[in-house]
């Protein structure tokens, strides 16, 4: 299973009832957040989410409703015990954004470890960063700056086939093992998880993509997930000129995307401060793909793997 959290709405600059739009995944023990506005620390206290076990972060993008609470995240996580290392991932110009933040962070009790991720580079294309068993993928997305959405995915192997334990002669006490993707030797032999078990089943995925216009990976990577989470910055069309010259995107652009990927579900964040009432608005997007969700601060979700 995978639990998100999104314990933060606003675009721009935090509102009393509004933090910063941030997401929190967990998954077996492992936790994962994507951008740290300021005020990110406060947000994820006031939904009960722990800082220690958060072992990746996602950035979009340098600007600092998406960067300036990482110093006092990261100082929290060491106040809180974190020793073990922690991964930022970023577009390019992490390197320099992070030891800028760094100097008023202080020294960590704990390492940093960068990827620095091109948005225009080749590879882009290829590989994973690991947090636990949640994989994370970066794709290049169209804002003002360098700029990334990120898919988070749990893979899930195979059916376990007795059978074909049974027929390779695998002692019944290391089939747990196999069922859980170990490799296990008995008898001189070794044998991997994938002899004994089907094809790989469908997994989980959910994509986020905030402050960018349009892209067509939202389409390619969010097709049949289970969640997108897309920015509505602008309610309606009406602001069309302001969604194209600072590079977001308005409650229908979000819900077309939607409507052409075919996630289970989504749910729109990152509002412009002028936005009082979101829901208010609601209408503009499902009208367009009914499943759509208007975000607010604390909307949580736990998604399982579907049966087959």
């Amino acid at each position: 299973m995978l639990d998100v959290c999104l314990a933060g709405t606003a675009g721009m600059v935090p509102l009393p009832d509004r933090w910063l739009t941030t997401l929190y995944c967990s998954c077996e023990g492992s936790s994962m957040l994507i951008d740290c506005g300021e005020g990110t620390q406060i947000a994820l206290a006031e939904q009960h989410l722990k800082l220690k076990p958060i072992d990746v972060i996602c950035l979009t993008h340098f600007h600092a409703d998406h960067v300036a609470g990482l110093p006092g995240l990261l100082l929290s996580m060491g106040n809180s015990g974190r020793t073990e290392p922690v991964t930022i991932v970023g577009p390019t110009g992490l390197s320099a954004v992070i030891k800028g933040l760094l100097i008023i962070g202080g020294k960590l009790p704990f390492d940093i470890a960068l990827v620095e991720i091109d948005p225009d580079g080749e590879e882009i294309k290829n590989g994973f960063i690991k947090c636990g068993s949640m994989l994370i993928r970066a794709f290049p997305a169209d804002h003002v700056v360098p700029c990334l959405g990120y898919t988070v995915e749990v893979k899930r192997s195979g059916r376990f086939l007795p059978e074909k334990a049974e027929a390779l002669g695998i002692p019944k006490e290391y089939w747990s093992k196999l069922q859980h993707g170990e490799v296990v030797t008995s008898g001189g032999t070794t044998f991997m998880p994938a002899s004994v078990t089907g094809p790989e089943r469908r997994g989980i995925r959910i994509l986020y993509s905030t402050d960018t216009r349009p892209v067509p990976e939202m389409v390619t990577y969010g097709r049949n997930a289970d969640l997108m989470i897309l920015e509505g910055n602008y309610a309606s069309n009406e602001k069309m000129d302001k969604a194209e010259e600072w590079g977001h995107m308005t409650f229908p652009e979000a819900a077309e995307a939607a409507l052409e990927a075919m996630p289970d579900e989504l749910w729109l964040t990152h509002f412009s401060q002028s936005i009082e009432d979101p829901e208010e608005f609601a209408d503009n997007a499902r009208s367009i793909f009914p499943n759509t969700v208007v975000g607010h601060d604390g909307l949580r979700k736990t998604i399982g793997f579907k049966d087959e």
